[in-house]
């Protein structure tokens, strides 16, 4: 998000944080309401141009939002909504966005709650690998005529007793209502807004050998002294690696591995 819309997300997720959820409960149902708001929107286009439009004033925008959902939802996704409606964003698509990523935030809060912030990016970053490894199940998820409810069901089937239920929630919810996203996208949104929590960035490390809990944790040291911020490590174990460790941390790519050695080696020979 740009300008106007970057600071009408950053307002609304201060009033969010101000919220204060401590119960994982109140912050579950906060998370579902606002996905129904969100493919409310998407699905009412009129809408969600009558919310965001500029041209309108705050106050007439509020007074649609509040009439549309007042009785329907608590006090709080009705606040944020009109909330929502009364800020000014450069695109109707951006309102949209920020309501979903609210909806992120307070998914997130109900695993803080249950102290299971480490199991919910460990979960997401699990089944981002499943779903990579295993082209017939990423179709059919991504599939249009697969119904939503499938979808559901077969999510459960595979992820039920494996992760969390929150992170089987937030899962559910990217992968039955997309929004023109590819999954992986959609997963690494939701896995960011978990580290932004706890302020730390998110390291893919590969090796082709399972790091000890004291290598783990020097690794994890040594990059909250780089990058400034703590850093949670997401381990791959790839034979390709042979020797040494791959580090990449958004963009930026740490390869220490022996198959990169060996190939600026062939490289060389080469020539």
């Amino acid at each position: 998000m740009r300008g106007a819309s970057r600071a009408s997300f950053g307002a609304l997720t201060g009033q969010l944080e101000a919220e204060n959820l401590t119960s994982a409960t109140v912050a579950i149902r906060l998370g579902d309401e606002l996905f129904a708001v969100v493919g409310l929107l998407d699905a009412e286009h009129g809408l969600r141009r009558a919310l965001s439009d500029p041209g309108k004033r705050a106050a007439e925008k509020a007074a649609v939002a509040s009439a549309l959902l007042h009785g329907k939802v608590t006090g709080r996704t009705e606040a944020l909504v009109v909330a929502a409606a009364e800020s000014r964003w450069a695109t109707s698509g951006d309102m949209v966005d920020a309501i979903e990523q609210l909806a992120v935030e307070a998914l997130v809060l109900a695993a803080e709650a249950e102290d299971g912030l480490d199991d919910l990016e460990d979960g997401l970053f699990r089944f981002g690998r499943v779903v990579a490894a295993q082209p017939e199940l990423r179709a059919a998820l991504a599939s249009t005529w697969l119904p939503a409810e499938r979808k559901d069901e077969l999510l459960a089937a595979l992820l039920r007793d494996k992760v969390t239920p929150v992170t089987l929630r937030l899962i559910t919810q990217m992968v039955t209502h997309p929004r023109g996203r590819p999954l992986p996208e959609a997963l690494d949104m939701c896995a960011n807004i978990a580290a932004r929590r706890r302020q730390q960035l998110i390291a893919v490390v590969r090796s082709a050998v399972e790091l000890s809990a004291a290598q783990r944790r020097r690794l994890a040291d040594a990059l909250a002294a780089s990058y400034g911020h703590q850093v949670h490590l997401n381990i791959v174990i790839d034979p390709a690696v042979l020797g040494g460790i791959s580090v990449q941390i958004g963009d930026e790519l740490i390869d220490g591995t022996a198959a990169r050695r060996l190939a600026a080696v062939r490289r060389k020979l080469a020539g």
